[in-house]
């Protein structure tokens, strides 16, 4: 039943909404949400096929977030609305109904208050995703593709867009590698912390004698890049590789030369992709993943400086960030903040949000703690 304090919590949720409002400026969103409604109304819109895909999509992730913030304001309306029905009628049904909500809303507003701690220089950005599978043979492949499968479930519970740029699949089973973007607000600064050395430990599905095998997946994410930024790439510095796009087991996708693979010479940097219909659109969009990763190697660069300078830099195991234990025992465990799930299934079908905010609550903490 509701205890005595209800309405003390209810103001400190009301308090909690006005903080998020002001630090996630959502009148600045309000606005920009205006003046793309404008630009998707205009008749000419589709004749740049590039910007018309980026204007709906941001417009899209815009609402998305602004229907959430204004979703938790009417449930905290509602909560109070069902308290004062509840007293006036004496009813501990619906007052206990107003308590089992008043806890699901407590949670529901501190996940967007943790999005308040994401203040990076780039932060706010739609997030690149790419996965590997590691030491682990066709168990790490099929490991990478349980991660490729748990964020873009995550995304799908959170009616984030997804798009797919590259998936080079492994002989046996799942992926060598795959490469896509979380079209969102904040998806990178809230996958940011995702990025490091998985460890997956299980009775291994491709070992006829049942043994129990550990494999390792790596997850690196940077952040999409917008015409503002600074990144220009001269031509003689890349290569350009068209082949035929492949799917699993080898099977054809297309029959042309549509893939496209850049290298960037000076850092030796390769990316492809194939999910396009054009090869013109593949490299536009090898393009755009490949100037992000340039942009987070230069970030990389100048931390890495800085580490040195500190006496700070880790061994490569330090990488690793999170085990998941399937046997002898179940179990999914995050390294750096010790947060645990007991029930890897829920974990891997994208229920990630507890591993996102206790990451990005450590994170902040270790910041602090440098800047000190």
């Amino acid at each position: 039943m509701a205890g005595p304090d209800i309405d003390t919590q209810i103001k400190q949720l009301r308090a909690t909404l006005r903080t998020v409002e002001q630090v996630l400026d959502v009148d600045a969103m309000r606005t920009e949400i205006a003046d793309l409604g404008i630009q998707v109304g205009a008749p000419d819109l589709w004749d740049d096929q590039a910007n018309a895909q980026r204007v709906t999509g941001r417009l899209s992730a815009l609402q998305g977030e602004v229907d959430r913030f204004d979703g938790l304001v009417a449930r905290v309306d509602d909560v109070e609305t069902l308290v004062e029905m509840g007293r006036e009628e004496n009813d501990a049904e619906t007052l206990a109904e107003a308590d089992a909500e008043l806890r699901r809303l407590h949670q529901a507003v501190e996940v967007l208050e943790v999005r308040t701690l994401l203040s990076g220089e780039y932060d706010a950005r739609e997030a690149l995703v790419t996965i590997r599978s590691g030491a682990g043979g066709v168990d790490a492949a099929d490991f990478a593709e349980m991660l490729m499968r748990m964020y873009t479930r995550w995304a799908e519970r959170n009616k984030y867009g997804v798009d797919v740029f590259d998936t080079s699949y492994a002989e046996e089973a799942g992926l060598k590698s795959a490469t896509f973007a979380v079209r969102a607000p904040y998806a990178y600064g809230t996958l940011s912390v995702e990025a490091g050395t998985h460890r997956l430990v299980r009775i291994s599905p491709f070992d006829n004698q049942g043994r129990r095998q550990t494999s390792f997946a790596a997850v690196e994410v940077v952040p999409v890049l917008e015409q503002t930024d600074e990144i220009e790439i001269p031509d003689e510095e890349i290569r350009t590789d068209v082949y035929r796009s492949g799917g699993p087991g080898g099977q054809s996708v297309n029959t042309t030369d549509s893939a496209v693979r850049l290298t960037h010479l000076p850092t030796g940097t390769v990316v492809s992709c194939q999910n396009e219909k054009s090869q013109l659109q593949n490299k536009a969009s090898a393009m755009v993943v490949l100037k992000a990763k340039l942009l987070a190697l230069k970030k990389a660069e100048e931390k890495a400086h800085l580490d040195e300078m500190r006496g700070d830099v880790q061994a490569s195991w330090g990488d690793q960030m999170r085990n998941y234990v399937l046997n002898p025992y179940q179990v999914v465990k995050d390294l750096r903040t010790g947060y645990e799930v007991g029930n890897p299934t829920t974990v891997f079908d994208g229920e990630i949000d507890g591993f996102l905010e206790a990451g990005i609550r450590w994170r902040r903490g270790t910041d602090a703690t440098v800047d000190a």
